[in-house]
């Protein structure tokens, strides 16, 4: 049973969350060959304030126009 566990920042609509669970669940089973039923996808949101790049926060660099 394949567990698919992703990390991403805050700001997505269900809609596209829900787009991205169908899509790794599609992946797995076309890469690997699991089951739809058997596959497992966790999506962790994260805080942009909690989010570093090089230093710097995401809500920083998205605050200054650079990400």
């Amino acid at each position: 049973m394949p567990l698919i566990q992703v990390t991403l920042a805050r700001g997505r609509s269900p809609e596209q969350l829900k787009a991205l669970g169908e899509a790794l669940t599609k992946a797995a089973e076309e890469s690997i060959g699991a089951k739809p039923e058997a596959v497992r996808v966790v999506l962790n949101e994260c805080e942009a304030e909690h989010w570093f790049v090089g230093g710097e926060s995401l809500a920083e660099l998205r605050a200054s126009g650079r990400r």
